[in-house]
């Protein structure tokens, strides 16, 4: 059967988008990229925020359109089946299948069923086929989550913590590597805290050492660290492989103390101050990247105000903000939501022009520098390579490095660089002999 299989959301939806893939590849169906000749199309949702919800629905509904001509068969799956399951299936009868996360286990028969095809072998253990770049992956070292962030639905959707055994990951890291990939990124909701659902116990700094010795892997980066669980012993850990890249995603959410209670935040804004203190101190290379919620209900001018200085005094290399929206099934969804839109957009507007002038300040230190950068594709426009140094997570989220070189390079080749200007959010450069 012809299916097309289109994934939103983030690159934990991603995972299980290439999941369901390898599941599909390995029962003899046929995967396409144009829609128009599929005769299944399989939606993989995110229903975290309101844009994500509205961007899955439009997907949706522009996809039943497809039945109009050679589509036979419409399944969505996802966090937006998870959460609404009973009202989409009132409202869009469109849809052949709604199937929630919490139904994945039974996902080859739910698909047998629908699609007429037999489908076997279990969910998840079967080798996912990668949908994006093959020289980068993303490793899911756990799904759910066990904080109770007072404005997240995701442990109401995703469900409590759940680590993947280290053993498994491994596995899982060594064929990769063997595909011919170079970059993993460790991914979970709370990364900081993988293995502590299995015995009380952190173990990230366990796993790092083993997938460390992996021999084809480059670049091993870990993103959703949260500033609680960032011990010395994960700092020594990153420090002393030298495949773990010194790239710390810390979601701080907030620079108030009074917000962050408010949110359920764990720890304080001495904490995050503290702990990124000490990993500039440990690793002077490293790189900071966070994210805020700018219009939390309850913000006052001075808390704002806060959240700037916690901005300045850190001096983050990448940072991304949004305003505060309400979400249902949230423990926040009842708090006075009264500051008004036009002031939420003022604050973030002033927060991302604060960290646009310290993004720029910062990346003056590597003008004059050598880098090593890993060729993503050459512009014909520009006539130079655009790819990424450490300094720059995947999917385009910090900015990239561009350098011209007499040079052929495929995708995914490493290259040394010597920058020579930094632009916006980019650094430029040209290719070292």
């Amino acid at each position: 059967m012809k299916i097309g299989v289109i994934s939103l959301g983030c690159a934990k939806n991603l995972v299980d988008t290439e999941n369901l893939l390898g599941l599909l590849h390995a029962n003899g169906q046929e995967i396409v990229t144009s829609y128009e000749e599929a005769e299944a199309v399989i939606i993989n949702t995110c229903g975290f925020i309101e844009s994500a919800k509205t961007e899955a629905i439009d997907t949706i509904l522009d996809t039943a359109d497809l039945k109009d001509k050679n589509l036979k068969k419409l399944i969505v799956m996802g966090c937006l089946s998870q959460r609404y399951k009973p009202q989409l299936e009132e409202e869009m009868p469109e849809v052949d299948r709604f199937i929630a996360i919490d139904e994945y286990p039974r996902l080859p028969m739910i698909l047998s069923e629908v699609l007429g095809e037999r489908i076997t072998g279990s969910y998840g253990k079967i080798p996912r086929i990668l949908s994006g770049k093959p020289w980068m992956a993303y490793l899911r070292i756990a799904d759910g989550c066990d904080n109770r962030c007072s404005y997240c639905a995701i442990p109401g959707i995703r469900g409590p913590m759940r680590s993947v055994p280290q053993e498994e990951l491994v596995q899982e890291a060594q064929r990769l590597a063997g595909q011919g990939v170079k970059e993993i990124n460790l991914i979970a909701q709370d990364s900081s805290r993988y293995g502590y659902d299995m015995d009380g116990q952190l173990h990230l700094s366990s796993l790092l050492k083993e997938l460390n010795a992996i021999e084809g892997l480059h670049w091993i980066r870990i993103l959703y660290l949260y500033p609680d669980e960032i011990p010395d012993d994960l700092i020594a850990t990153m420090k002393e492989c030298e495949h773990v890249l010194p790239y710390f995603d810390i979601p701080v959410q907030h620079g108030s103390d009074r917000m962050l209670r408010a949110m359920s935040r764990r720890g304080s804004r001495a904490l995050i101050l503290e702990r990124c203190r000490r990993i500039r101190e440990e690793l002077p290379d490293a790189v900071l990247r966070t994210t805020l919620i700018c219009g939390f209900p309850g913000e006052t001018e001075e808390d704002h105000r806060e959240s700037l200085s916690m901005i300045e005094a850190v001096g983050w290399d990448h940072l991304g903000a949004f305003t505060y929206s309400r979400e249902e099934d949230t423990p926040a969804y009842d708090l006075d939501d009264s500051i008004p839109p036009e002031e939420k957009q003022r604050r973030l507007e002033e927060v991302m022009h604060l960290q646009e002038s310290i993004s720029r300040e910062r990346l003056q230190r590597f003008i004059g520098t050598v880098q090593e950068v890993m060729v993503e594709r050459y512009d014909n426009l520009t006539e130079m390579y655009v790819g990424r140094s450490t300094l720059y997570a995947p999917d385009e989220v910090d900015g990239s490095v561009r350098f011209r070189s007499e040079a052929f390079h495929e995708p995914g080749d490493f290259v040394m660089v010597n920058i020579t200007r930094a632009a916006s959010h980019n650094l430029l450069g040209e290719e070292t002999e």
